[in-house]
């Protein structure tokens, strides 16, 4: 194309000024005016390195698909950290402009060009990965096998990258393994097989990963390796197979359709994938995973109703992962028995599929046709700039910029044309696994009328009650924008829910909490259908809103919650306790670590989902209470983890790592109390938190921006406050309260552990220390976790003066009482009256404090059940006590669980709690009498 001709005025302008700006008094060509006009990134790339214009336009160089080394031979050995970096960023910014350059001024094929850009990564990835390998062994030796030859460490290429497919601005997901455990040989010291790949691996990421002035070569993804980020960096052989035959799940099995080793062939590839094979593909045609596939597709719908992704050409319906999914489901059902499938290449196996007569030559070219020009579209958004974006652009530059590589007149017609490419896919998408929808039977004529005319006594037997919420629905759709195929969709919908709710007896306050929901969806279509094409998830959320006033009001706030209501089988099937960590890392696996927006949507949404898990459970009787505690305590325990990572990645990034810490090792500790430390975290609880680290001032932190360690802890601290506490549209995430720090609200936020340890010895009050009695560590590496129970058990333990401390508890408590309790002779408040929980909890904290000094085991266990009973079991109250003590405050508990799901607050009836308040008040005389 002669683009200047064609043009629009303002891009035209813009890329003659940059060709001037770039070539003073040079002769204007066309082909750079135009590249320049399309491209910020070719722009920059070419202020960086202006001659390569003259190799841009030699017609010769631009028709070779060569791909040199960036990295010689004799460089491996001597070139430093900087100059590799350097010269790696140079080659990128080189051939990516290349690229650019073919696509944009030349109408290089997109195959071609993915195909080439596929290759230069595997050149650029192998180039480093040989970069670190010689670096880590000119110092630590390497090993070798048994012919005296270095045995390599094997990078295996995930997704786009392992496919031959890669995006032009993609990250890159990488797995690293070695074959052999074998130590070092010919080094200063020798090293085992783990630590010298270890090393090597981390020198590679660095590599290509790290922010120069030149940028950087991809953002490196290690988050598909075995264990995820807490697993470890590189694997050997066995310990791969290991974890792929007893731990691999489905997810991993699809991802794993795309692994492909990278860089230059040896003797351990065909072993490396020998052992993969079995677990990628099964040796029959595995309709097995049909079930599996059918949660990955509505994890996809869920995606596209979450972001409301109806510009995205990746992730929206009908997009380019849609495209993948269904030749890759494909693959995994009929890949083990029909090894021509078996390919990383989504094209190729797609022409396979067309070759065994699973798809349709029809449909196999409508697919290829489709995803090439949707893939065509996504290098264009991407070239712009150089930013990894699926999505059209809503600036009139951009937006010009693809008119004129779509060849269509403005950008309405681009809109139109991409649309209707997405809804062929969409199509063939939903015929690849279709649901067994439960047949809908059609509602009798009585729930139809009663919707349609607002009258509810046209139901054979009508609640009356419900005439008001009905009447308030329909005033209010009258107000609300909700399209012809909303109102559609709801008019199909209202009947159904009329006749859920009249099997269900549900009364009108259900009625209310239902209409919240809906009024919460009502112009977004696509929860609508869910509900009405899903007649199971309807019955949940009728069922659960009748069980529970919380889980109502809590799905009407979040109602991407909609989505777990689909599967019953999980919805009351909490994780097991020990799982909550494993989840959220696999839930964030996808989610880029730069994208601070969408990490702070995914923590709350992850909350509320296992949230809404928990209390089906507990609403219907699955769990009983100390669970749904011990459930949600772990629930936060895993987003106080996973917030942490959050945080520290972000300061690490500015600031570099403070000395003799790393991503496993911090330096870096959460202390709990209260509910988070007694592991009685309820539905609606803060969060009580101190932070600790082991640095002093004397160290500094090893990034360009250096600051003292303190600095650095205080400020990741800061971070942890703003995610936490921040509100976004998904609400705040926990409430944090830290002013049982040191010095309360005036101390620091971050402090040194010997600094804790120092104000607990010689400035905590009595309170402070009741308080440390209900605390455990909840993060933190071995040796801080191991200091700080040092630490409290000698505080615990301290001899007291017994008047003194009785005179403190008591003291605290009737402040606490004058100012906090609600109750009366008729109702309870089951948190602060006389006789109630924190009665309870006083009387516990006073006993390990009084007696800890000569019973060290009263120091164990942070909660009051465990607490009371090794109290007993050594002789500080009797067995009559703490059985009393312990049923009210089950008792307490439960209710207050009870009242929380229905929103009661906490006050109830006084008369049938008199027994367990009379027990109490006994137990507080006989102890501090």
């Amino acid at each position: 194309m002669s683009y200047p001709s064609q043009l629009p005025e303002q891009l035209l302008n813009l890329g003659l000024k940059r060709f001037e700006a770039l070539y003073p008094q040079q002769k204007i060509a066309a082909e750079i005016v135009s590249l320049c006009a399309l491209s910020d990134f070719a722009w920059t790339c070419l202020q960086s390195q202006p001659d390569l214009k003259t190799w841009l336009l030699d017609t010769k160089e631009m028709a070779k698909r060569d791909v040199p080394a960036p990295i010689t031979l004799s460089e491996q050995s001597s070139l430093d950290e900087q100059a590799c970096m350097l010269k790696l960023r140079l080659y990128r910014e080189k051939y990516w402009l290349k690229v650019a350059y073919l696509d944009l001024c030349c109408e290089n094929p997109i195959a071609d060009s993915i195909d080439y850009i596929s290759q230069l990564a595997d050149q650029l990835i192998s180039s480093a990965n040989q970069w670190a390998f010689m670096q880590v062994a000119k110092v630590n030796g390497m090993p070798l096998d048994k012919h005296q030859q270095p045995i390599p460490m094997l990078v295996l290429g995930m997704g786009k990258l392992g496919g031959g497919e890669l995006n032009y601005s993609s990250d890159i997901d990488l797995i690293f393994s070695y074959p052999r455990d074998i130590t070092t040989q010919g080094g200063r010291r020798s090293l085992e097989a783990q630590v010298f790949y270890t090393k090597v691996a981390q020198k590679l990421i660095n590599a290509l990963n790290q922010l120069t002035t030149h940028g950087q070569v991809f953002r490196v993804d290690m988050r598909l390796r075995p264990f995820g980020e807490s697993g470890p960096l590189v694997m050997s052989f066995h310990a791969m197979e290991d974890y792929y035959q007893e731990q691999g799940r489905e997810w991993e099995r699809y991802a794993m359709l795309k692994g492909r080793l990278i860089g230059d062939k040896n003797d351990y590839w065909e072993e490396f994938y020998q052992l993969l094979r079995p677990f990628v593909y099964r040796r029959y045609i595995d309709f097995s995973v049909i079930e599996s596939l059918r949660k990955m597709k509505q994890m996809i719908a869920q995606e596209v109703r979450r972001k409301r992704l109806t510009n995205n050409i990746k992730l929206g319906a009908g997009g380019i992962r849609e495209v993948e999914f269904i030749i890759q489901a494909l693959q995994m059902v009929r890949g083990g028995r029909e090894a021509n499938l078996q390919t990383q290449s989504l094209l190729t196996a797609l022409q396979e599929l067309n070759n065994n007569q699973v798809i349709e030559q029809h449909e196999a070219q409508m697919l290829k046709k489709n995803y090439l020009l949707l893939r065509k579209v996504e290098q264009y958004l991407q070239m712009f700039a150089d930013q990894q974006t699926q999505t059209l652009p809503d600036d009139k530059l951009n937006q010009q910029r693809l008119c004129v590589l779509l060849e269509q007149p403005d950008f309405k017609h681009c809109l139109t044309m991409i649309s209707t490419v997405m809804a062929q896919v969409r199509a063939e998408f939903e015929q690849v696994i279709g649901y067994e929808n439960e047949p809908i039977d059609p509602c009798e004529s009585g729930f139809v009328s009663a919707w349609e005319e607002g009258d509810i006594s046209l139901l054979t037997s009508p609640d009356p009650a419900w005439q008001l919420p009905l009447s308030d629905f329909k005033a209010g759709l009258t107000k609300t924008k909700i399209g012809n195929r909303g109102r559609d969709i709801l008019d199909k919908l209202m009947p159904l829910l009329l006749k859920q709710l009249a099997m269900n007896n549900a009364s009108a306050t259900v009625f209310n909490i239902i209409c919240q929901v809906l009024n919460k969806i009502i112009s977004r279509t696509a929860y609508l259908e869910l509900l009405y094409e899903n007649p199971g998830t309807l019955k949940q959320l009728v069922s659960l809103c009748s069980h529970s006033k919380w889980i109502g009001e809590h799905i009407s706030r979040y109602p991407i919650l909609l989505d777990e209501l689909i599967d019953p089988a999980v919805l009351y099937k909490p994780v097991p306790l020990s799982a909550y960590k494993d989840e959220i890392r696999h839930y964030f696996l996808r989610i880029e670590h730069s994208d601070l927006e969408l990490q702070m949507e995914a923590l709350r949404q992850f909350k509320q989902t296992h949230q809404l898990r928990i209390a089906a459970a507990d609403a219907t009787g699955v769990l009983d209470v100390m669970k749904v505690s011990d459930h949600l305590t772990a629930l936060a325990e895993a987003i106080v983890e996973q917030a942490i990572n959050i945080a520290w990645y972000a300061s690490v990034l500015r600031f570099g790592m403070p000395a003799n810490t790393s991503e496993q090792e911090k330096g870096f500790a959460v202390i709990a109390y209260g509910k988070t430390g007694g592991f009685e975290v309820g539905y609606d609880s803060d969060l009580d938190l101190v932070f600790v680290h082991n640095h002093d001032g004397s160290s500094y932190t090893n990034g360009e921006k250096s600051i003292d360690s303190r600095q650095f802890y205080l400020k990741l601290a800061q971070r942890l406050m703003h995610l936490f506490n921040t509100r976004t549209a998904s609400g705040i995430l926990y409430e944090l309260d830290t002013r049982l720090r040191p010095e309360g609200a005036s101390g620091l936020l971050a402090i040194n552990l010997e600094s804790y340890n120092h104000y607990q010895q010689t400035q905590a009050w009595t309170w402070e220390h009741q308080a440390l009695v209900r605390s455990r560590m909840i993060y933190g590496q071995l040796s801080l976790r191991t200091r700080f129970a040092e630490i409290r058990t000698n505080i615990l333990c301290q001899s007291r003066e017994a008047h003194t401390l009785r005179q403190d508890v008591i003291t605290m408590r009737e402040k606490m009482r004058a100012h906090l309790a609600k109750g009366d002779s008729q109702m309870f408040d089951l948190k602060q009256d006389t006789g109630g929980m924190t009665d309870i909890e006083f009387i516990t904290q006073y006993l390990v404090l009084r007696y800890a000094a000569t019973y060290e085991e009263l120091t164990i266990w942070s909660d009051n059940v465990r607490i009371l009973s090794d109290a007993a079991r050594l002789g500080c109250i009797d067995e009559q006590t703490k059985a009393g003590l312990i049923a009210a405050y089950i008792e307490y508990r439960s209710r207050y669980h009870v009242m929380s799901l229905d929103q009661q607050g906490r006050c109830t009836e006084r008369h049938a709690l008199i027994a367990h308040i009379d027990n109490v008040t006994a137990a507080w005389q006989q102890v501090f009498s």
